[in-house]
């Protein structure tokens, strides 16, 4: 981790045509802070000379971000695994033909198996039907163009009870498909706020999620050749107990005007990428994580419901005042 993070995590804008329950970034109910298009160049520049192993694009809806292609193009050539994630309501054929061709995974966000279940997590009506189409021009694509796109499932109460059904119902449908991604809902954003604790995961919830059991039953409904995978997501709560794990995991993000989160869900900027030397940033990341707060509030940590308080907690210590003011208008 001296060297640099292994991997960043780039919100290349808060613009989203959806209003998702969870969202970590509450995209569309905030400035955009989206950078004009040579500015994103520069900063895709600028990570890469970090030298990280890969480039999480996502956002808010980052194939909203009109130069997304060339961005992803220029951190490809530079070596670095780029990875898109999407709701899917913004794909087009033409840009999914350029993405095709740079990024090393193509994720779209499926959160039911029903337009009923997926629509309400998403917060607009057709937001389903929009997934399927993203996918299967996706899927239409990587007949000619081949290369690993798939859906990654958001884990809450609302939709646990679906999973299977989007392995047995909505995978099928695209040839092609290369992964199916289960991962709980994590205390950040509008997911942090006390009013969405009920729709976090219980911890025997989770249990079940990553069991054995579940993930060979995903794996036999989704068919061959879909990599199903299913992940408990503590690595992003950063527990003291894990430090050994933050030099291989070493993630940081990147909020749209270049402001540099120290720990990706939680609030508290250390500098900006626009301004700041990548090696500053991250001895200042490192710092945060190794904050005498940071390790007293998540060191008690082992349950779902802990780590949502232990979440309020740190955003409100390390949140500007900006930022203060936003977590005061969420929704009770």
């Amino acid at each position: 981790m001296e060297s640099g993070p292994r991997i960043i995590v780039w919100d290349t804008t808060y613009a989203c045509p959806l209003l998702c329950v969870h969202c970590y970034s509450e995209s569309g109910r905030r400035p955009t802070r989206q950078l004009d298009p040579d500015t994103m160049l520069l900063v895709a520049d600028k990570i890469a000379a970090a030298g990280p192993e890969s480039v999480v694009l996502s956002g808010g809806e980052p194939l909203l971000t009109p130069v997304i292609a060339d961005i992803a193009r220029r951190l490809s050539q530079a070596g670095v695994q780029v990875v898109v994630y999407t709701g899917g309501w913004s794909m087009r054929p033409e840009l999914a033909e350029q993405l095709a061709s740079t990024v090393s995974l193509l994720g779209v966000s499926v959160d039911g198996a029903t337009a009923e279940v997926h629509d309400k997590v998403r917060g607009r009506r057709g937001a389903f039907d929009r997934a399927l189409r993203s996918l299967a021009i996706l899927d239409e694509v990587a007949s000619r163009v081949p290369f690993n796109f798939g859906l990654d499932c958001s884990v809450m109460r609302s939709n646990f009870h679906q999973l299977d059904d989007i392995c047995a119902t909505v995978a099928p449908r695209f040839p092609r498909l290369g992964f199916a991604y289960f991962g709980p809902v994590v205390p950040s954003g509008a997911a942090s706020r006390a009013g969405f604790d009920a729709e976090l995961l219980t911890d025997d919830q989770v249990r079940e999620l990553t069991s054995d059991d579940r993930v060979a039953r995903l794996r036999s409904l989704a068919g061959d050749g879909v990599d199903v995978q299913t992940t408990d997501n503590r690595q992003l709560m950063m527990h003291p107990d894990r430090a050994r794990d933050w030099s291989t995991y070493g993630s940081v993000q990147i909020e749209p005007d270049g402001q540099v989160r120290a720990m990706s869900i939680y609030e508290g900027t250390v500098g900006n990428i626009r301004t700041d030397p990548p090696s500053v940033l991250w001895e200042r990341a490192l710092a945060r994580w190794h904050d005498p707060f940071v390790v007293e509030t998540l060191g008690p940590v082992r349950t779902m419901a802990e780590w949502a308080v232990a979440a309020r907690r740190i955003d409100q210590r390390f949140g500007s005042p900006d930022d203060l003011r936003r977590i005061a208008r969420r929704p009770a």
